[in-house]
Parts: structure tokens; C-alpha cells; sequence
């Protein structure tokens, strides 16, 4: 049963992810199935579906990479690195032309052969700021100066 549901999962993201075939997700993807995205949870083959047209709409190239995976009861884990150029809106964010990368972790239970439920992580903000629609986090490039008022019951060093 492991290398079965390894298979399914293999499948979902080499012709449903990275080739754009949602035809395939009613073969994939059960009836009530519930995936737990980073961007809002969908239900079904059709809210799959719609995920990922959401995704291939705004990075037409997109490439899942599997870099890990294990299996173990009706569960397979994997990580994985993806890859888009930005060429559609994304999130209200307009077509920049980047191509982008992040990272993830994905949890898929199976049952009679099909995706069940779905975690994905992604790193979002990694990609946000990709997109330039986050600031990237900085350090202060000078220390505070001393008469900077301290919080009450914090002395200054």
C-alpha cells in the first residue's frame, strides 16, 4: 500500500502540478477530500482544481521538484522546491517577470487509493518577498544611540 500511495502522489504532482492535467483529479483526489493550503484550505477534486489553476494561471512554468519523500501507513511526506516565473496575478500582485523559488513540506493521507486530506507548508513569505510585495527583514545598521528612552524598568548599558 505504501508504494501505491507513493504513486498517487508522484502522479499529482508530475501531471497535475507540473503538467497542468486537472482532468486527472477525480482519479486523484476524493470526493471529500480536504487540503489545508497556506493560502486557504479547499475541498474536493474541483477546489484542487481550482488551486491549481490559481498557481499555473500566475506561473505558467511552474515546477514542483520532489527533493524528499517517505511513506509510512496511508500517509507519504514530501519536500519539495518550486519554480514559476511570474507571468499572471498572483495574490492581487500583478505579473513582475521574476522567477521564483520556495520551499515546502506536504502531508497526504490516502484512502481507497485517493488523496484524503492535504497539509502543505510553503514558505510564503520567502516568495512574497520574491515578488517584491514584502520588505525584506533587516538588522539596524547602527546600534541605538544612548539617550534612546528605554522601556520603564529597563535601565540602559
Amino acid at each position: 500500500m505504501p508504494e501505491e500511495n507513493e504513486a498517487v502522489v508522484r502522479r499529482l504532482i508530475e501531471e497535475v502540478l507540473n503538467r497542468g492535467q486537472t482532468g486527472l483529479l477525480a482519479e486523484l483526489v476524493a470526493a471529500d477530500h480536504v487540503g489545508h493550503d497556506p493560502l486557504g484550505d479547499h475541498y474536493g477534486p474541483e477546489g484542487m482544481r481550482i488551486a491549481v489553476a490559481e498557481y499555473r494561471a500566475a506561473f505558467p512554468d511552474l515546477r514542483v521538484i520532489v527533493e524528499d519523500l517517505v511513506t509510512a501507513g496511508d500517509k507519504v511526506v514530501h519536500r519539495f522546491a518550486l519554480r514559476g516565473t511570474h507571468a499572471g496575478p498572483f495574490l492581487g500582485i500583478p505579473a513582475t517577470g521574476r522567477v521564483v523559488t520556495a520551499a515546502g513540506i506536504a502531508i497526504d493521507r490516502l484512502a481507497d487509493g485517493k488523496l484524503a486530506e492535504s497539509w502543505t507548508s510553503l514558505d510564503a513569505l520567502n516568495l512574497l518577498r520574491q515578488l517584491g510585495a514584502s520588505p525584506a527583514l533587516r538588522r539596524p545598521v547602527e546600534p541605538m544611540p544612548p539617550d534612546t528612552a528605554s522601556p520603564p524598568g529597563v535601565t540602559a548599558r
